[in-house]
């Protein structure tokens, strides 16, 4: 396996020239250029020492992990429609519950809301996009309007709703819907 690739994306990854890497690992900066173009090839435990300057361990180094999804379209949201509710709610992250936090993009018809949410542990934020909302939490109702955010912790009762329609982005941490 070549490896000396991986190692100089790490190492510019981590902000380091060749020369800083060689001191950390004292090595001289000739061996480790000879690394990264794979002329040569370090015995493991000069590999341990380099990876070690580096934060990584070898079993990370050498994982093989697919490389994780990071942008996300259309094709990739799976869609809610709830006619009782007038609302639709898009997971604009494919498998977001397993995050510390869930993006939707909600959409609530004139008249819409979300159910009523029991108070659970965590954090609320969300982005009015077009119309406006009206956010109760606990006893006190507030409203947003479009270019403008809301947060709160999910301790109390809350349920938003619109009465002319909205589109928000709803962010949940940890995941709730």
């Amino acid at each position: 396996m070549q490896i000396g690739n991986r190692l100089r994306e790490l190492r510019i990854l981590k902000g380091l020239t060749q020369e800083e890497l060689a001191d950390r690992a004292e090595l001289s900066k000739g061996f480790i250029s000879q690394v990264e173009r794979d002329l040569t090839s370090p015995s493991i435990a000069t590999l341990m020492d380099i990876l070690q300057c580096l934060g990584t361990s070898v079993s990370e180094f050498f994982s093989e992990a697919p490389e994780e999804q990071i942008v996300f379209g259309r094709q990739d949201y799976f869609e809610k429609y709830d006619s009782d509710l007038k609302n639709e709610i898009k997971w604009i992250i494919p498998n977001a519950q397993k995050n510390t936090m869930e993006p939707i993009l909600l959409t609530l018809e004139a008249g819409g809301s979300t159910c009523p949410d029991n108070p659970h542990e965590g954090e609320e934020f969300g982005y009015v996009l077009q119309g406006s909302v009206t956010i109760r939490l606990g006893s006190r109702v507030y409203k947003a309007k479009k270019g403008e955010s809301f947060y709160f912790t999910a301790d109390k009762p809350h349920q938003l709703s619109s009465r002319s329609g909205a589109l928000l982005i709803w962010v949940s941490s940890p995941p709730s819907f």
